[in-house]
Order: structure tokens, then sequence, then C-alpha cells
């Protein structure tokens, strides 16, 4: 599968089918986004886009002087093989079993993601998330940003109802707490 980088794309905005865009960050609501976009690019009969955006480390205001070339390359390697893995996590190593364009973007996940949805029938698929109080306020939502500002219908994906059960056994690892199996199944 090849990874198409925001330098080989040119303009997304040409002629053609209809597009589902699913955001993709690794996440396990991204994940369950993606999935929810090739269901509907299934039904649909459209062309599934995963879109990875990456920011070299400390954002780009830490690199306007001219970043070197050497590290640059090595962080859009970076970016391509974490998209690569997120689709084997969700998809497996057989693939989602339908055409398929992966493009990585340097740039911020929300911008990023409107630039290639572009197109008034489009539709673009990203995860909502569990968000607070607090973690709205440290880290802006990207859906969010992408609801007020898209030219196309915006499709949010609410959290896996096994978000939960995750996030409450990664915090009982982290305390080292035993864990009792049979809370899981309730």
């Amino acid at each position: 599968m090849h990874v198409i980088q925001d330098e080989e794309r040119g303009p997304m905005g040409g002629p053609g089918g209809r597009r589902i865009v699913a955001g993709v960050s690794g996440s396990l609501g991204s994940l369950t986004a993606l999935h929810r976009a090739a269901a509907e690019a299934r039904v649909t009969g459209a062309e599934l886009w995963a879109v990875l955006a990456w920011e070299p480390p400390g954002g780009e205001i830490a690199h306007r002087g001219g970043p070197c070339p050497a590290p640059m390359a090595v962080w859009r390697r970076m970016a391509d093989e974490r998209l690569l893995r997120a689709l084997e996590d969700a998809f497996g190593s057989a693939g989602p079993e339908m055409p398929l364009k992966c493009v990585v973007i340097r740039g911020k996940p929300g911008a990023a993601l409107l630039a290639v949805a572009d197109r008034a029938d489009d539709l673009l698929v990203v995860g909502a998330g569990a968000r607070g109080r607090l973690r709205r306020a440290v880290w802006p939502s990207v859906a969010r940003y992408c609801v007020a500002r898209a030219c196309c219908p915006v499709l949010t994906v609410p959290p896996s109802p096994l978000q939960h059960a995750f996030e409450a056994v990664h915090r009982r690892n982290a305390w080292k707490l035993p864990l009792d199996a049979r809370e899981l199944a309730d």
C-alpha cells in the first residue's frame, strides 16, 4: 500500500466520485471512526481516504528557521508507518477489502483534514472522543474544528463502548491494582 505524502498529492479537489475522508491518528477513537467511514464507503460506493496529519516535534514554529532535511524525512517516514500501523490495527493484514487511498499531510489535524475533504460532496468522518472541561482546555477538539469550518458534511463518531472498559483496565495497570476479569463482563 502506497502512502501519499503531502508534497505528492497535488490538488485534492479535482473531478471524481464521492469520497469518504477519515481522520486517523491511531487512537481508539480514530479507529472507530475509520471503521464507520469504511462502512459508509461500502454502502454508498464511495472511495475511502484515510488521512493522518503530522507536525514536527515542537510544532512548526520550532522549525521555521529551516529544519534539517534528514530529521524531516525520518519524521515523515514515522508518520507513514503510524498510518499503516493504524490501518493494520483497524482492519488486520487483509486490509479493508475495498479501494483505499492513504494520505499523510504535514500540518495541524483539523486544517489537514479540511484540505483533503474540500468538496461539497465529500463526507468527513472523525472520532468525537470523550471530552471534559480540562481536556478541552488542554487539547483542542479536532472534531469541533472540522464541524465549524468544513464545506462538506462531517460525521463525528462517538467513542467505542469498549473504550471505558479499556481505560479502566489501563488505570488499574498504572496503579498496579489487581484485576478481576468478572468486572469486565458487567
